[in-house]
């Protein structure tokens, strides 16, 4: 059995954590740092632990020695080094968030420590582990689409997961959270697209986007600034806090009743109240806010090797998506990771043909995502590799050690910079 202490409580790495109670024979939580003690009393309630099993800090846990074989590092994104190094030293292994870093300084310092320290750091890009690109990874692996020509994707991020993460929630401005929306939301198709081209460097990098809908600009006529308090037009705004939050209480609770946790058991009206509170960032106008970091963002990558990728980042959709397409020269895979399956094409220059299409859908294997999690079924199976491989078993194709994450990461901070200067990145 593998021991682990909680590192950051928050929903993430909670998430992680409850692979001890699907599998409790191969992980258990022994512990918990977190700054918030009603966090830290939480936590011990629902696994048991002695106050000498609660920490304030990860450096408190550092300072108390190895009382586990490693750590779940859920903590926010500028923490994660900060938090991750002192644990490093003091002999743990750690499942680290995304993104690991927020500059690229940050990537390099973590990756020198994990040589100098010899151990293990799985960073959770949990969407290598769901089983829609794990499919294409080992149909790319085996050679049925040939060499990689170009790299597709694209993530439309819903009108109602932008504003609840990056216009009025924890990662609407980069000063405060520490990342771009696109390290933030994206460095998973960026880490995607940089596993699919796994031994091949990228070269070059461009980049286009900004704020463009979610400021003062496109605020309706006559709209107030508090949706609850003094806005005439609620009742007509698609983007309104009553709609998004008291319609749907349990769509995004982790996040916009964090403010309530002092209540066991919140009431709708305790969460109408606190909507009501000037000072809380999810009841207020969507386009009046402090926020800074973009809507849209698009990506263009050139590898070593010529091949190129895009991605595109759309936030604002009516829908929320993943879609991939991988160009190679023998033929194509496309599909979109929401609906659960994805067409394999290949050249046929029989007569009468011009290519042999072929589509699967994983739904008909039955649940591959539920038992899982979320992220397609990728959060839990991304934890019980992370078991497997300090147990000394041999890790899946979608291990996802420091450095394979690192090109992904580079990608991202580069791309930012190429927005921000309009200009070309070399590596």
């Amino acid at each position: 059995m593998v021991t682990a202490v909680i590192v950051g409580a928050g929903h993430r790495a909670l998430t992680y954590a409850s692979y001890s109670k699907a599998q409790p024979d191969k992980l258990k939580i022994v512990g918990v740092a977190d700054p918030i003690a009603l966090r830290r009393e939480q936590v011990a309630a629902q696994y048991g632990l002695s106050p000498a099993q609660c920490f304030e800090s990860a450096s408190a846990l550092a300072a108390k020695g190895k009382i586990a074989d490693a750590v779940i590092n859920g903590t926010m994104d500028r923490d994660h080094v900060s938090t991750t190094l002192p644990l490093l030293d003091a002999g743990y292994d750690v499942l680290l968030e995304k993104p690991f870093a927020v500059t690229e300084a940050e990537v390099h310092t973590l990756d020198t420590a994990v040589k100098r320290t010899g151990r293990k750091v799985m960073i959770c890009h949990v969407l290598r582990y769901a089983p829609f690109y794990t499919a294409l990874k080992q149909r790319v692996l085996a050679g049925e689409i040939g060499d990689i020509i170009n790299i597709q994707t694209a993530e439309h991020v819903s009108y109602h997961h932008v504003v609840i993460g990056y216009v009025r929630g924890k990662w609407h401005r980069k000063d405060l959270c520490g990342s771009s929306m696109l390290m933030a939301k994206c460095c998973h198709d960026l880490d995607l697209i940089s596993w699919f081209k796994s031994g091949i460097a990228p070269k070059r990098v461009a980049s286009f986007g900004g704020l463009h809908y979610f400021k003062r600009d496109h605020a309706p006529v006559n709209s107030g600034e508090h949706c609850l308090l003094d806005c005439p037009i609620e009742n007509d705004c698609l983007y309104s806090a009553r709609k998004h939050y008291l319609d749907h209480p349990q769509r995004w609770s982790f996040y916009v009743w964090a403010g309530l946790e002092h209540i066991q058991n919140p009431t709708l009206a305790d969460k109408e109240a606190s909507l009501k509170e000037k000072s809380n960032p999810y009841g207020r106008c969507v386009w009046k806010l402090d926020n800074n970091v973009v809507d849209r963002q698009s990506v263009l990558i050139e590898f070593a090797d010529g091949s190129t990728a895009t991605h595109n980042m759309v936030g604002g959709c009516s829908k929320g998506e993943r879609k991939i397409h991988i160009v190679g020269t023998r033929g194509e895979l496309h599909g979109s990771i929401d609906e659960e399956k994805y067409r394999i094409r290949r050249i046929d220059p029989r007569p009468g043909h011009e290519c042999d299409e072929v589509e699967h859908s994983l739904r008909h294997e039955g649940d591959t995502t539920g038992a899982f999690g979320g992220h397609g079924g990728g959060d839990l199976r991304l934890v019980a590799d992370f078991v497997a491989a300090l147990e000394g078993r041999q890790p899946s194709i979608s291990c996802t050690v420091l450095a394979d994450s690192v090109n992904g990461h580079l990608i991202g901070f580069c791309a930012d910079r190429a927005m921000e200067q309009n200009t070309i990145v070399e590596f």
